[in-house]
């Protein structure tokens, strides 16, 4: 099982955008979601194995995003414990999908190997994304 925390404010992979260059067209992540995927790649690196994971894996995220100011204290010591959630925008598999992109060639092969998948949205004081993969039958 590897387990590693990647501290900051999470971001959700965001829509490919597109353009054209001399009539052709070309997809890209957005800024945001490009930048976001290098700092995960770079918190994971420190866990990654000496050679990349090979067969079926599951992988569990959860995105603890910042409490919104506009909580009275009250809400947002609830918030905190866990006894509200975030169902607003953005959705937690768009976390996971972030995630996943960005360990590819730092944790494993391919997104493909990812059987089991599951993925939390937490509200906390301390806005973070936490990963565990584990292999499958091993």
């Amino acid at each position: 099982m590897i387990e590693f925390t990647v501290f900051g404010e999470p971001v959700a992979q965001g829509r490919p955008r597109a353009s054209t260059k001399s009539g052709f067209v070309r997809m890209y992540d957005p800024a945001k979601s490009r930048d976001y995927k290098d700092y995960v790649r770079l918190a994971a690196a420190e866990y990654a194995p000496a050679k990349l994971l090979e067969g079926p894996l599951a992988v569990m995220v959860i995105a603890y995003r910042s409490i919104p100011k506009s909580f009275s204290r009250r809400k947002a010591t609830a918030a905190e414990a866990g006894e509200i959630y975030p169902t607003s925008k953005p959705d937690a598999d768009n976390y996971l999908k972030g995630v996943k992109d960005a360990l590819k060639g730092v944790m494993w092969v391919d997104d493909s190997q990812v059987v089991d998948a599951y993925a939390r949205k937490r509200y906390s004081f301390k806005p973070r994304i936490e990963v565990k993969i584990r292999q499958m039958g091993a």
